[in-house]
């Protein structure tokens, strides 16, 4: 399969990315990421978020491994992005965040995101209270229930927490699409703020109920696998990003067309795909400035992975 890599190589768009990344505090000044409310409170968002499963997850002692996600994350803030997204079964990976967020300074200026997978009140609590300590801060803004584990005896704790001001948002997530269904029952049962579900040009279940519905009722969208975990990279193997994208949508590579495909929807507050390459994570803001997809090219995206 081939690699980002070999599909920036083939554009002609690493060495571009390479001295974006040299000049980047002045681009930052130049281009302003996009951004959404968050329907419940009207906070707003950059489109673009992070997220950090496997890519985050290294050994915060081993200072070689922490060196490029240092770098991620100063292009992260330094490129007007703000939400962060880690869970605790994400191996180091919450540690890392917390510590990166910690030592450089940046808790005024992420929102960070975090999940629950524990079953019973005091699993919960006892997994939220490390969740604190690893992302070494005294109020999180955003926990979600993860894969809907123990959904209503997290929530309850979510909603406790939240009424002492120690979270400031709850939600529940899901990666797969078969279980599309059963968080669309919870939504409809249980009031949360946010939702993170699994959308791309390859698995667009969410387009039919989930999406509307969270449009309808005032649900902030996260999404993850927006790039299908990598493998609708190797379906455009060797090939161009399509002049009219460039021209129309100022997408210059293949990873920043399927992030504007997701963004098109309106109902998506922020896409968090997951990197450890500083020039990865450079693309990945590129895709929350200019236009984003109409319905006609949504669809033209749409058939160049076919």
């Amino acid at each position: 399969m081939p690699t980002r890599r070999d599909l920036l190589q083939a554009t002609g768009a690493l060495a571009g990315l390479a001295a974006c990344h040299a000049l980047w505090p002045s681009l930052a000044l130049a281009a302003e990421l996009a951004q959404r409310p968050i329907p419940s409170s009207g906070e707003r968002l950059p489109i673009i978020g992070l997220g950090t499963s496997q890519t985050f997850n290294v050994n915060p002692a081993d200072g070689a491994a922490m060196a490029p996600l240092r770098e991620v994350m100063q292009a992260f803030v330094q490129g007007g992005a703000r939400l962060i997204d880690t869970a605790p079964s994400y191996g180091d990976a919450e540690a890392v965040s917390g510590e990166l967020v910690h030592s450089g300074g940046l808790r005024d200026r992420v929102f960070l995101a975090t999940k629950v997978s524990a079953s019973g009140q005091l699993g919960g609590m006892q997994q939220i209270e490390q969740s604190f300590k690893a992302l070494q801060t005294e109020r999180i803004d955003l926990i979600q229930v993860h894969n809907l584990a123990d959904t209503t005896t997290n929530l309850g704790i979510l909603r406790a927490l939240k009424a002492q001001g120690r979270v400031r948002y709850i939600g529940v997530t899901h990666y797969l699409e078969s279980a599309h269904e059963r968080l669309l029952q919870v939504l409809q049962q249980e009031p949360v703020d946010f939702v993170q579900f699994n959308y791309s040009v390859s698995e667009r279940n969410a387009e039919k109920r989930l999406l509307p519905f969270c449009a309808d009722k005032g649900i902030a969208v996260l999404v993850n696998r927006a790039f299908d975990a990598g493998r609708l990279f190797a379906q455009v193997k060797g090939k161009p990003v399509p002049e009219w994208a460039q021209n129309e949508l100022q997408a210059s590579s293949w990873a920043q067309l399927l992030l504007k495909f997701v963004l098109a929807s309106p109902a998506v507050t922020t896409v968090i795909p997951a990197t450890s390459n500083p020039r990865y994570m450079l693309d990945n803001l590129l895709a929350g400035q200019g236009p984003m997809p109409d319905a006609g090219q949504r669809e033209r995206i749409a058939q160049a992975f076919a």
